[in-house]
């Protein structure tokens, strides 16, 4: 199967209005969650612009463990509380940072990142991993980010079938 998605275009939340139509249509009935994750991390490195990787950690006996991304090779496992990725997962909270430079205990798998945006995946009340974005532009994320990456993760935890973590 070929899939073309058009640039985005408009505001940033009409962006990702179009972003989620585009994962939508990427995901139809394809239930596994690896295969989805795949096409999430490509769709989102290739649409959203000023990124230098994107992708899933999974949670894995208690912490988290590098799953499909787009971008350079990038760290394997992740403390629940350390870096952003950790805080993340162990708040249950998006964390959005302007600047990584300025985050306590930021993990820098890539030294060309400024700035970060990770999602905790939530599924059946159990944290079951994160979307993390990385950014060379510093105050890349804002609320809009944090908005539209949150509702495109409830897409993706919704089309899929978690049973398998």
């Amino acid at each position: 199967m070929s899939f073309a998605a058009p640039p985005l275009t408009g505001s940033k939340p009409e962006q990702y209005d179009q972003f989620r139509t585009q994962l939508s249509l990427l995901i139809g009935d394809e239930r596994d969650f690896v295969a989805n994750m795949a096409n999430m991390a490509a769709l989102i490195f290739h649409q959203l612009g000023d990124l230098n990787w994107a992708g899933f950690y999974l949670m894995r006996g208690g912490e988290l463990v590098l799953g499909p991304f787009q971008g350079k090779p990038a760290c394997i496992r992740i403390a629940l509380g350390r870096g952003v990725c950790g805080t993340a997962a162990a708040t249950r909270q998006t964390q959005v940072v302007p600047d990584v430079h300025a985050f306590p205990g930021h993990i820098a798998c890539d030294a060309d990142s400024r700035s970060e945006i990770v999602v905790p995946l939530i599924a059946g009340g159990a944290v079951i991993g994160v979307l993390d974005l990385d950014s060379p532009k510093p105050g890349r994320f804002d609320e809009d980010d944090r908005a539209g990456l949150e509702a495109a993760a409830g897409l993706l935890l919704a089309a899929s079938h978690w049973g398998a973590l």
